[in-house]
């Protein structure tokens, strides 16, 4: 099963999309936004199926979808929180500001709790006050929302209350987040607003792919136009949503609507950090990660963070060439007063 929000009001109005993305149908009858849907999965939950199924059988004409009519699936939400299970990319943004990585890194998920209270929608602009300085840049990731999670629940058990999968650009701003960390209390200026994919899916729509919390598939980000990054979302990840969902509920319980994301998708290259698309790589999902490269080889970075007018586009294909989730497509564009 497929569902969206159409831009509407602050919490949007639920829709359900069928498989190719191509119709729609209305599920305000049933539940009026997302949230109200998870909150009372159990019964609302077999209801949209039946709809769904309707609409992907004929029974429903719906309407024409149209992406860019969509908020983020949850346009905000009671929590979000954001880990870092591809640990090659930690590694690598570490060494970028000559930061140690402790070896616990290996065996404990290092995760965040950012904003939630505003989400872009797909294809809104990173609007920023200014470029130079800020270090802005793109992160393609994985999500899931989960249903009312239990404390203390342990990892293969925490993989049963994921209800919905999506993609993230989980917007960074580089040059301030060793100022922030420093100071001991964690990300906040660095981490702006982050956005979500049009469509969010029922794992059992992903199929094989979808396997012990591991989304296995290329995660595609064209930067300007251009392809960036296509690393597969199943391979090197450290920590799997199981994991990662037992990390946040390890001294709290989770509420329904609570996002878990994945952490920027990274791939290693026999076991060394992986290389871009231009040298037979499948190149990276944030800007950092190449510059890292760079100075490596170079000594020093080369491409230069986001400036106005730079886009970024995050989509993910099935293995028929299908989008899944729709796509990010958001530029950088200069706030103005």
């Amino acid at each position: 099963m497929k569902l969206a929000s159409l831009t509407a009001n602050r919490d949007g109005a639920l829709i359900i999309v069928n498989s190719d993305l191509s119709r729609m149908v209305s599920a305000q009858d049933i539940a009026p936004t997302l949230q109200a849907a998870l909150d009372d999965w159990a019964n609302i939950e077999p209801r949209l199926l039946a709809r769904y199924q309707a609409l992907e059988s004929g029974e429903l004409s719906g309407e024409k979808f149209e992406q860019r009519d969509c908020s983020s699936p949850l346009p905000r939400a009671y929590q979000w929180a954001d880990g870092s299970a591809y640990v090659n990319h930690v590694e690598l943004v570490r060494k970028a500001r000559n930061a140690e990585m402790p070896a616990s890194f290996w065996t404990i998920p290092l995760m965040y709790q950012g904003g939630s209270d505003t989400f872009l929608a797909p294809f809104d602009p990173i609007l920023m006050p200014q470029s130079k300085g800020f270090g802005i840049d793109f992160e393609a990731e994985i999500a899931v929302i989960v249903d009312d999670v239990p404390m203390a629940v342990d990892p293969e058990q925490a993989l049963t209350y994921v209800r919905l999968v999506m993609l993230v650009n989980d917007v960074s701003l580089r040059a301030l987040i060793p100022g922030e960390l420093a100071k001991g209390f964690g990300f906040f200026q660095s981490k702006p607003s982050s956005a979500f994919s049009p469509v969010c899916v029922t794992p059992d729509q992903l199929g094989d792919v979808w396997c012990e919390g591991k989304l296995s598939l290329p995660l595609l980000s064209h930067y300007n136009g251009e392809l960036f990054g296509r690393p597969d979302a199943g391979i090197d990840m450290t920590f799997n949503f199981g994991e990662l969902i037992a990390h946040a509920a390890k001294t709290r319980a989770l509420v329904a609507g609570t996002i878990i994301g994945s952490g920027t998708v990274s791939n290693k290259l026999n076991d060394g950090p992986g290389k871009p698309i231009t040298e037979g790589g499948v190149g990276y999902s944030c800007i950092a990660e190449l510059r890292m490269i760079e100075t490596i080889q170079q000594g020093e970075p080369k491409t230069a963070f986001m400036d106005f007018g730079d886009s970024i586009k995050i989509e993910m294909f099935d293995r028929q060439k299908q989008s899944i989730f729709g796509q990010i497509e958001q530029q950088v564009t200069q706030l103005v007063d």
